[in-house]
């Protein structure tokens, strides 16, 4: 479904190299995880996957056609929710695709659907000021499943929440995908996060960034917060420090 090919992202005329010579191949349906340390350019990936921002050297393929722009079927999710503050949720979830004009007799009907599925049937008619972190995040993500996106980016959409509601949200997020399973390629500096909701787990060099390895995460379906300390779970994690930190694994005191 994804296909990066030998890509590279230079910024500032050149003086600044964020990517370096990054292939990676995602299956329709699969769950991704990027981590690695601030600045390997795991957010400038997502953009150039969603055609906000053009490589400056190899390709990005989407189902067969090079990325040269923003696509109908891909969809993003940045840290902040970004909601309209003067409209209610149900208007926010719809939002894009009125602004496209592709919203159709049932758009109304399949947000609400949407809405549900998240916990949040009751507040269609609520502002933003009105929710939660948790639950304004979760009418972003509804906003762009909305659109039936064959691939969904995320960039750090729980970063900003308390570590309870992240959680919460990590959990929310698996049920909601197992049902419609979409490609995602998920930014997390978490890196229990990664493992417990990703297929493999793709680890990022310092800048430029650069794949260092993959991680296949050979955990069962459905996941739950039990199996953090399975033997699979632990190794996976443990390998992901190590291709971080190096011999420079923190310890607690």
């Amino acid at each position: 479904m994804i296909r990066l090919e030998g890509v590279g992202k230079r910024f500032a005329r050149g003086d600044v190299e964020a990517l370096r010579d990054v292939s990676l191949n995602v299956a329709p349906g699969e769950f991704v995880a990027i981590v690695g340390a601030s600045g390997c350019g795991k957010s400038t990936l997502l953009r150039l996957v969603a055609g906000l921002v053009p490589a400056s050297s190899g390709r990005v393929v989407l189902d067969g056609t090079p990325v040269v722009g923003p696509r109908a079927d891909t969809a993003m999710v940045f840290q902040a929710p970004t909601l309209l503050p003067w409209a209610d949720v149900l208007r926010n979830v719809t939002f894009p695709l009125r602004l496209m004009k592709q919203a159709g007799g049932d758009t109304e009907a399949r947000a609400r659907a949407l809405l549900e599925t998240a916990g949040l049937k009751g507040f269609e008619n609520r502002l933003p000021k009105e929710l939660s972190g948790g639950m304004q995040q979760r009418v972003a993500i509804c906003r762009a499943l909305l659109q039936q996106p064959r691939v969904l980016l995320m960039d750090e959409p729980f970063g900003a929440l308390d570590a309870l509601t992240r959680e919460e949200m990590s959990i929310e997020l698996l049920r909601i995908w197992s049902g419609l399973r979409m490609a995602v390629l998920f930014v997390t500096h978490s890196i229990s996060e990664a493992v417990l909701l990703a297929d493999r787990v793709v680890v990022m060099s310092p800048r430029p960034g650069r794949v260092a390895e993959v991680i296949e995460v050979g955990l069962p379906r459905p996941r739950g917060f039990e199996q953090e300390g399975t033997p699979e779970f632990q190794t996976a994690a443990q390998r992901i420090r190590a291709l971080i930190y190096g011999e420079r694994v923190p310890r607690a005191a």
